[in-house]
């Protein structure tokens, strides 16, 4: 999806899912300023990320075992609480002019990541040892890069 971005201009997510900083999201935490909040909201995408590459992996495909969540400054999306606090649908695909920045994975995580999507299913069911290996992998701090680094970015990997 990310080499897609490049190549495209735009990113269509997977169903127009995408996460933010909602009121859902806000109400969830008894305290926390807008970058604590923000920060919430893109661990909640960096575990969408980790069942994205499931997905793909399950149907054959060679991926990455990198997370990547693309940050954007988006107006115009639906609430969805009814599947997380933090979980919007967007109306249409991202341009690249609203991508503010995009995270990643260094290469050090991979095989975190790697064990982590084994078992995100068993952690969402709330397998304690499956939701340890999923906290091995976000012990790893997503790298932030500027949109137009990218290009750079996915020649390097």
């Amino acid at each position: 999806m990310l080499r897609q971005l490049v190549e495209d201009k735009q990113l269509q997510p997977l169903s127009g899912t995408a996460f933010a900083l909602t009121p859902a999201l806000r109400e969830s935490y008894a305290s926390g300023d807008t970058e604590e909040l923000e920060y919430a909201a893109m661990r909640e995408a960096s575990r969408a990320s980790l069942r994205l590459i499931a997905s793909e992996q399950s149907e054959g495909e060679k991926t990455e075992s990198r997370r990547v969540v693309v940050s954007a400054d988006v107006e115009d999306v639906t609430l969805r609480p009814d599947l997380d606090h933090a979980v919007v649908r967007l109306s249409g695909p991202v341009p690249w002019k609203k991508v503010a920045a995009v995270h990643v994975d260094s290469a050090d995580a991979e095989e975190a990541v790697r064990n982590a999507v084994e078992v995100i299913d068993a952690a969402d069911l709330g397998d304690p040892d499956a939701d340890f290996t999923l906290g091995e992998a976000e012990d790893h701090e997503l790298a932030w890069y500027a949109p137009q680094e990218v290009p750079f970015l996915l020649e390097l990997m």
